[in-house]
């Protein structure tokens, strides 16, 4: 059974109230800033995604309910130096939502998913007068893969993108010959110097690299951040089978050949790990 609409208000309500006394109740609630609780909320959306990534309905109730705290938390602080309340968070949200949707809120003409998704970033854009370039929305401290994803889906919505999704297997096999002649140059070379300009252009190159693979990835409906995700996931069970394997054996890891590990490695594969 669902709540109504005024039992969700009175939710949202108490945990106004309780945010309110543990401000000023609580001695580490009380001490945190918005620079503290960056890494915290950080922290919470990677737990969030585990949720998601699960499926995992129970957790993803608790983790969205630490997230939207974390939203309160924010806003509290800034209510308390004069700047804005929750009540300014929620009507702005409303006010971006009604203006990037003027086919549900003012003209009322049926539109079709991808003609809303090519008119979202010119919207966003008109929002700030006009005067902001695509990629501004991207924010700078994102992780490296989500950032790329970003940046080449805001690309992609103004028609810079490859115009066949094969073409782009060329500039993967490009960006990874060049991060390889690099690697090489870096075994080659002659000093120190030498070999720090190296190291410097072959991180570069394996940026480019990494960017092709995404791009790649993105092109063809994969979520490059979900398929990393999973095969950490898969060395994770893969590895903790060989060392509790070697434990059993009384043995270390550390003390065991490479042939040694790739056996019972092989092993854990074999049985569907």
């Amino acid at each position: 059974m669902m709540h109504t609409k005024e039992e969700k208000l009175a939710g949202i309500g108490r945990l106004l109230d309780i945010m309110d006394k543990l401000r000023a109740g609580c001695p580490w609630n009380g001490a945190q800033t918005i620079d503290t609780l960056r890494p915290l909320t950080l922290e919470e959306v990677f737990e969030l995604s585990d949720a998601v990534l699960q499926k995992n309905d129970a957790d993803l109730e608790k983790e969205l309910g630490d997230l939207l705290l974390h939203v309160i938390f924010y806003a509290k602080i800034a209510e308390e130096q004069g700047k804005y309340d929750i009540a300014d968070i929620a009507l702005k949200e409303c006010e971006k939502m009604i203006f990037r949707h003027p086919h549900v809120f003012s003209d009322g003409h049926e539109v079709d998913a991808k003609s809303v998704s090519e008119n979202w970033e010119l919207r966003k854009r008109r929002e700030n007068g006009g005067q902001r370039h695509i990629l501004d929305g991207v924010p700078k401290s994102a992780p490296g893969v989500l950032k790329a994803m970003q940046m080449q889906r805001k690309a992609r919505d103004v028609g810079f993108d490859w115009e066949e999704k094969s073409q782009v297997w060329d500039k993967v096999k490009e960006e990874m010959g060049e991060y390889q002649a690099e690697l090489e140059a870096m075994d080659a070379a002659a000093d120190d110097k030498e070999r720090a300009a190296a190291f410097d252009r072959a991180e570069e190159e394996m940026g480019d690299f990494m960017f092709a693979v995404i791009n790649a990835a993105r092109l063809y409906g994969i979520d490059p951040e979900v398929a990393l995700s999973r095969t950490c996931e898969k060395f994770r069970r893969r590895f903790t089978y060989l060392e509790d394997h070697t434990i059993k054996e009384g043995r270390r890891l550390s003390d065991m050949t490479l042939a040694e590990m790739d056996a019972i490695w092989d092993e854990g594969k074999s049985k569907g790990l």
